[in-house]
């Protein structure tokens, strides 16, 4: 079954790492990523820019609205992802609790739902 892992950080402590800190973090990642392929369980993994990079795009009525980010006030926001593949929840979880952005963030686990086209 596949999962995706949205790793959330605050607003409030983005840019409070140290460079020394920061690096640190970024191998972690880099490690973690390594061994989640070579057990054959990640599928795709990515980091995002800044909410003040971000696009929000809606239609309406056949027109499209395109407002610059940040969007929205929030406390936290989208950081980057994980897209895994485990036999169960259980699985997922200890996959999931191993993230290094757990450390000073949250990561929200959420299965994927298979989208099957009516008949």
């Amino acid at each position: 079954m596949r999962y995706v892992c949205l790793i959330y950080n605050s607003a409030d402590s983005d840019g409070t790492l140290t460079q020394a800190e920061t690096d640190e973090l970024i191998k972690a990642h880099v490690s973690f990523d390594e061994e989640l392929r070579s057990k054959g369980v990640m599928i795709h993994a990515d980091a995002l820019e800044m909410p003040d990079k971000a696009t929000v795009l809606r239609v309406r009525d056949g027109n499209l609205h395109a407002t610059d980010g940040p969007y929205v006030e929030t406390k936290e926001h989208l950081a980057g992802l994980y897209i895994i593949e485990a036999a169960d929840d259980h699985a997922a979880r200890r996959i999931a609790s191993r993230i290094p952005s757990a450390r000073f963030g949250a990561v929200e686990l959420r299965p994927v739902r298979t989208l099957v086209i009516p008949e």
